[in-house]
């Protein structure tokens, strides 16, 4: 069973894009996979709620409702919030650290996606979910 960790950008891209993430997940992985987002994601959820302006917080709200619906496992930081020289360590460092275990990522960072582990998720075209092998 496969793990896909759902960063918060492609969460965002539910409203934005207007797109069925879940469903077109569903169609593009025909593997078994459970799906999973990060502590870090939710916090970064909530704080764009709190502090953003309308269209990213009602983005936000949407994706947090349905990951709510969906009950979408979480998984807590295995890593310390700030590593021995002090420098923080954020999402994407622990996204990138999931992949290099085998995880698969869903990801519409571009920055992230040049150090995650291939295979990745990304979103093509404003509407598919596509497997980056």
């Amino acid at each position: 069973m496969k793990k896909i960790i759902i960063d918060t950008n492609a969460l965002m891209a539910i409203e934005e894009l207007h797109i069925d993430l879940f469903g077109e997940l569903e169609k593009s992985i025909d593997f078994p996979h459970e799906l999973y987002v990060l502590q870090g994601t939710i916090n970064e959820l909530n704080d764009i709620v709190k502090s953003e302006r309308w269209k990213f917080r009602q983005a936000a709200n949407v994706a947090l409702r349905l990951l709510k619906a969906k009950k979408i496992s979480i998984i807590e930081e295995e890593m310390p919030l700030k590593m021995n020289r002090g420098k923080e360590i954020d999402v994407d460092d622990l996204l990138v650290e999931h992949s290099r275990k085998g995880d698969i990522i869903l990801t519409q960072d571009i920055l992230l996606k040049k150090r995650l582990q291939k295979p990745f998720l990304t979103i093509r075209q404003r509407k598919m979910v596509i497997l980056v092998e």
